[in-house]
């Protein structure tokens, strides 16, 4: 007997629904995993989820397994080699959206204690069940917040779907065995 999931994943490849099944709508707070959906969702804007599942791995390789103090530092050279890199989405604003956003990913976590204490903190660490929505007022909050501590690519379309990846919101449909 095959699993119920929600409609969005049926019929789809192998690797999209492990994601659905294993990582979608599952909480996260461990900093590192908050990083890499956060330049992970960066990068789908414009894309399909399943056009950056399939980058994935190439896009840990490329970011230095998102290492927060090493992207940081990247300079015009490292850009360049990131641009020439076919494995992963190279788009030079992205690219230095993720040097910019790494930064004040750093700033964050320093005045919260960690980027987990900081984004967890609009729900008071509660789940947010069933909404359908690609926006919200919420992530249009966290969005502008985000935006004047001067990070890019986070605009509340983004900030939903990265609620979504990592469990702050849980829009697995009733009939779906995630539910």
């Amino acid at each position: 007997m095959t699993k119920k999931r929600c409609r969005w994943v049926e019929g789809k490849e192998e690797i999209y629904i492990k994601y659905h099944d294993e990582e979608w709508g599952v909480p996260k707070y461990d900093d590192d995993i908050l990083f890499e959906m956060l330049i992970l969702e960066m990068f789908q804007a414009g894309l399909s989820w399943i056009t950056i599942l399939k980058k994935r791995e190439a896009f840990k390789k490329a970011f230095d397994d998102f290492n927060i103090d090493k992207i940081m530092k990247y300079d015009e050279s490292k850009v360049n080699e990131l641009l020439e890199n076919e494995g992963i989405i190279r788009n030079k604003l992205k690219i230095n959206a993720t040097i910019n956003n790494a930064k004040i990913f750093r700033k964050i976590q320093k005045e919260y204690g960690s980027f987990s204490a900081y984004i967890w903190s609009y729900t008071d660490g509660k789940i947010i069940k069933a909404e359908y929505k690609t926006k919200s007022d919420l992530s249009e909050k966290i969005s502008k917040d985000l935006k004047e501590k001067g990070m890019k690519f986070v605009g509340p379309t983004i900030i939903y779907s990265y609620m979504e990846s990592i469990g702050i919101i849980d829009n697995h449909t009733p009939d779906c065995f995630k539910y």
